[in-house]
């Protein structure tokens, strides 16, 4: 059974997570997040510290499990031989998107705040989000250039960057209503769009 300080740390962490994806970081304010948890600040001083190590422990335990999965798909390619890059761009899509296949509510909350804070307009904040998430994805992208070697490692990059803010993107809209549809799109079927549409990106921009 849970204790009381972990299940205040926890809600803390849970409407960090829905209020900062909301607002981003700036438009969200501690006394709204302590609020709607049913804690105060001296509990957010308790558990974290401040307002940016509660939205740096709230990253933290968001970017754990993608991160997990990713570094194991990439082990797993990298033991086999060099990678494609289609195995290499769906084994990084797919544990993002994730978030939302297999989290139900939650997912959608957490995908929408990865993909809020990793565009923050503070450059702060995105150095936070980019202390969670670089160790990996500077692997991803020395792997997509030894799998892309006629490119140079500019045009790498910059594919690179680009299908971080699709994801960003997608991330940041999860299970929302493009403009003319009347129902969201099914995550699976979105994850395989995108994966798609990125392979043909990187084939046709970096190969030719």
């Amino acid at each position: 059974m849970e204790t009381p300080v972990e299940s205040t740390r926890e809600r803390l962490l849970n409407v960090a997570e829905q209020r900062f994806g909301e607002g981003g970081y700036e438009g969200t304010s501690l006394r709204a997040i302590t609020v709607a948890a049913a804690a105060n600040i001296a509990a957010v001083n308790y558990h974290f510290g401040s307002k940016e190590a509660l939205l740096r422990a709230a990253v933290a335990r968001a970017m754990a499990p993608v991160n997990t999965e990713r570094r194991r798909r990439l082990d797993q390619l990298e033991a086999g031989g060099l990678p494609t890059p289609e195995q290499l761009i769906r084994a990084f899509i797919e544990p993002g998107l994730e978030l939302v296949l297999r989290r139900g509510e939650r997912g959608a909350v957490v995908a929408r705040f990865i993909g809020r804070i990793a565009f923050d307009p503070s450059q702060r904040i995105r150095e936070l989000y980019a202390a969670e998430s670089d160790p990996i994805e500077k692997r991803y992208l020395a792997a997509l250039q030894a799998a892309l070697p006629r490119a140079t490692p500019e045009a790498v990059a910059f594919g690179y960057v680009n299908m971080l803010g699709l994801l960003a993107l997608h991330q940041s809209q999860a299970l929302s209503r493009a403009p003319g549809v009347t129902e969201p799109e099914d995550p699976g079927t979105l994850a395989e769009n995108l994966i798609a549409f990125l392979v043909a990106a990187f084939d046709r921009g970096l190969r030719s």
